[in-house]
């Protein structure tokens, strides 16, 4: 059997979509100055709030380390803030400081146009296909 071209391989094809998702998102978000990651942060506040860090790296994507990075900076920026968990108080919650809704508010279309953007060249049968198999791929 002949080896099958890189640029064929399905794995090199999703990296490769998701590359040019993300330059994409990075690009409409810069005249914002928003980075992506910070964007995503708070993305994942908007939809369940507050969140421990924990929730936030796997929802985001992003690793923990780097996270904490992150919300550092956010917190430094006024965009998010930190509070002990009521029901354990070893856990910290980040939730969303009226800057970052603001900032969210103002944003949150960006990542909606994009998404309505590839239902549109999909046709709307064909993106949810995709989403049902990439679901089956996300273990």
């Amino acid at each position: 059997m002949a080896a099958m071209r890189m640029k064929d391989q399905l794995a090199y094809m999703i990296a490769s979509v998701n590359r040019q998702l993300e330059n994409e998102l990075e690009e409409r978000l810069r005249p914002g100055g928003v980075p992506i990651e910070q964007f995503r942060i708070l993305e994942v506040l908007d939809a369940s709030e507050p969140c421990a860090m924990g929730e936030i790296a796997g929802q985001s994507l992003i690793e923990p380390p780097t996270l904490t990075k992150i919300i550092d900076k956010m917190v430094a920026d006024g965009l998010v803030y930190r509070a002990p968990d009521p029901h354990d108080r070893r856990r910290v919650l980040i939730l969303t400081a009226p800057a970052g809704k603001t900032l969210f508010k103002r944003l949150r279309g960006v990542s909606s146009a994009q998404e309505q953007r590839i239902v549109e060249l999909l046709e709307s049968d064909g993106a949810a296909e995709l989403r049902n198999l990439l679901r089956e791929l996300i273990q």
